[in-house]
């Protein structure tokens, strides 16, 4: 086979060039925004092999199965997602009854639970900065970089469309049910709400006592 230099060469010696520099090629795509990745992979016909990430943010107290449906939406459309914990300084107070390290061990069940391929995914804390010009700066410090925003809060949607990055809605799932205050009211009040979360989170909560954290944070406010 004769090479664009007018050299010839074997099928096997084609292919071996071919292999070297589609790792180059690959090694130069990590050093590029994954913003720009993303509209090229949109753009391509040739871009499977392009890497493009995302990120939602929450506080995931305690994370449900709503968050579980939007995860398994989200990677329907993108390759890489970084699940944000927002307010991961916070625990033991009735708005944030669970640490950092609890979510992060809820959510890790959870995922393997539904059987989503933790290379996939990122777990990134993220501690609160009262101050919205900075905000976005320090999220983006903390994790892998990403070209697109998954949210429903507003507050956090505008930061980042001020910032220059894609923001999308991810589709409600039984939002009046599936929500972490839902859940808390109904922990406290003793109503239903064990059918809300995972299983394996369940069995995290019971192992926690978690209704009975919160039950004594409430008489203690």
């Amino acid at each position: 086979m004769e090479t664009e230099l007018g050299e010839i060469r074997t099928e096997q010696g084609t292919e071996k060039v071919a292999s070297c520099a589609g790792r180059k090629l690959r090694r130069r795509w990590d050093k590029i925004d994954p913003r720009v990745i993303l509209k090229l992979k949109q753009a391509s016909q040739f871009g499977s092999d392009l890497v493009a990430r995302a990120i939602m943010i929450g506080r995931f107290q305690p994370i449900h199965k709503g968050h579980i449906e939007v995860i398994k939406q989200v990677l329907q459309e993108v390759d890489e997602l970084i699940i944000g914990i927002g307010s991961s300084q916070e625990g033991h107070t009735l708005e944030n009854l669970f640490t950092a390290a609890e979510r992060v061990l809820m959510i890790e069940k959870a995922l393997e639970e539904v059987g989503i391929d933790r290379s996939h995914t990122h777990i990134v804390k993220i501690p609160d900065v009262h101050n919205d010009a900075t905000w976005v700066s320090h999220a983006v410090s903390l994790t892998p970089q990403f070209s697109v925003v998954y949210s429903r809060n507003p507050w956090v949607q505008r930061l980042f469309k001020e910032a220059g990055y894609e923001v999308r809605t991810p589709p409600p799932y039984k939002r009046k049910e599936y929500q972490g205050e839902e859940i808390r009211n109904r922990m406290l009040k003793g109503e239903r709400w064990e059918d809300l979360v995972p299983k394996v989170v369940l069995e995290v909560m019971r192992e926690i006592k978690a209704v009975e954290r919160l039950k004594n944070l409430s008489k203690n406010k």
